[in-house]
């Protein structure tokens, strides 16, 4: 049976490229804008609170950051600060959640206080939204706040570095390392540079790409994976070259400048303690009538060779997400659709076509932790999606139901010995 459309959880006033969930608690951070041009469309970071109601996943609006004339294209996140993107700059944020002492602390009929650097949301002409805060459900249906107690949010402005220096600077890519001690960014000049954080201080900075760095990737030992538009996929000790991944070696008949690398993640070894895998996103370089299929590719975390490679549909893939067990991958597509694969195997179990109507910019996993828990209501996995066309989807994924090895084992006896009696009956004297 094919999967329900999946709820549209928030509906920004301006495109929305990258999303974020905080590992601890129930809140997602979701960020766009209309860039420098003057077109009236504004720039921001915005907070969501995520809250099971009656059973259903909802968001509401705690805090809308201006970002001024930038708009953030990429975003890490490192407990309650983030790292930022914005054009050739990565910008430090941190930000605080205040709980609610009381009835008192909301302001005039209720709402929750507007602070410094919040700016009310302008929501699109004919969405039926307005005011400062709002609560969604997969329902669609809006919710007051004063049925929730509303928390705060206040963020303050850290630290803004230059990240790249091409012409047509962008910055695409930006990673905390595991202990959050490290800042890795990467862009249209095909420079990586790792930072110290929280100083900000420039450790390393070298051309690992004859192009743009499309994606970056900590791994551990300090080794730095990254994928750029050259065809390569590099990993890296400090600056000099570990190894070069191959990911079609084993598959005859594809040319080497066929595809190129989209995106690199690390994920964990679900039931092995310290083990990762490296997954990574091939698309086709060029595009044709029709279309070839794109390719993941699951490597060993330490040798980096190549384990499993499988095609994942003819949709070029734009984003890849993976949940904090290994279990999940996430996709997103430049045609809008949504897909959930098996990290073992590389199976697609979850798709939905054009979920978003343009280019799904971006894709995470509700995080497995105790607060993360409570909000999947039953459910395996949830992955939020946000595109250009300003919506943050909901994609739920239902607790696969699997037998007991006690019971799996019962039923085998159980069949032996049917199969035992049936051929004792049929052939008398069998035994």
């Amino acid at each position: 049976m094919a999967p329900r459309r999946p709820a549209e959880l928030y509906r920004a006033p301006f495109p929305l490229y990258t999303v974020r969930l905080h590992p601890r608690r129930p809140l997602a951070i979701t960020a766009g804008g209309g860039g420098a041009a003057k077109t009236g469309i504004r720039n921001g970071v915005h907070f969501l609170q995520l809250e099971q109601i009656g059973g259903q996943l909802s968001a509401s609006l705690l805090h809308c950051h201006d970002t001024e004339t930038r708009a953030t294209m990429t975003m890490a996140l490192a407990g309650d600060v983030i790292a930022a993107g914005q054009d050739n700059s990565c910008h430090i944020l941190r930000f605080t959640v205040q709980e609610p002492e009381g009835p008192g602390t909301a302001g005039k009929d209720g709402e929750t206080p507007v602070h410094r650097n919040s700016v009310p949301v302008s929501w699109p002409a004919g969405s039926g939204e307005k005011g400062v805060r709002r609560r969604r459900g997969p329902g669609g249906g809006a919710q007051g706040s004063a049925q929730s107690r509303a928390r705060e949010v206040r963020v303050e402005s850290l630290q803004r570095v230059r990240t790249d220096f091409s012409p047509d600077a962008l910055q695409k890519a930006v990673r905390f390392s595991a202990d959050g001690a490290l800042l890795a960014t990467g862009g249209a000049d095909g420079f990586l540079r790792l930072w110290e954080f929280p100083s900000m201080k420039k450790t390393l900075e070298f051309r690992a790409h004859d192009g743009e760095i499309e994606d970056i990737a900590l791994g551990p030992d300090n080794k730095v994976v990254t994928a750029g538009r050259d065809f390569q996929c590099c990993v890296w000790q400090q600056d000099q070259l570990v190894t070069g991944l191959r990911w079609h070696e084993n598959l005859p008949g594809i040319p080497d400048k066929a595809y190129r690398y989209q995106a690199c993640r690390f994920g964990a070894v679900e039931g092995s303690a310290g083990a990762l895998r490296l997954y990574t996103v091939q698309v086709p370089h060029k595009r044709e009538r029709r279309p070839p299929p794109c390719y993941l590719t699951k490597w060993d975390g330490k040798s980096f060779l190549p384990l499993l490679t499988r095609p994942c549909g003819s949709e070029v893939i734009s984003c890849l997400s993976i949940s904090d067990s290994g279990t999940f991958l996430g996709l997103g597509t430049v045609t809008g659709s949504v897909a959930i694969h098996i990290a073992f195997s590389l199976q697609r179990l979850y798709y939905v076509k054009e979920a978003h109507g343009i280019v799904v910019t971006d894709v995470a996993f509700v995080p497995e932790s105790r607060p993360g828990r409570e909000l999947l209501g039953g459910h395996e996995a949830a992955l939020l999606s946000v595109a250009v066309d300003s919506r943050c989807k909901l994609h739920l994924l239902p607790t696969r139901r699997s037998l007991p090895v006690w019971l799996l084992l019962l039923l085998c006896a159980g069949l032996i010995v049917a199969t035992i009696l049936l051929l004792q009956l049929t052939f008398p004297g069998f035994l």
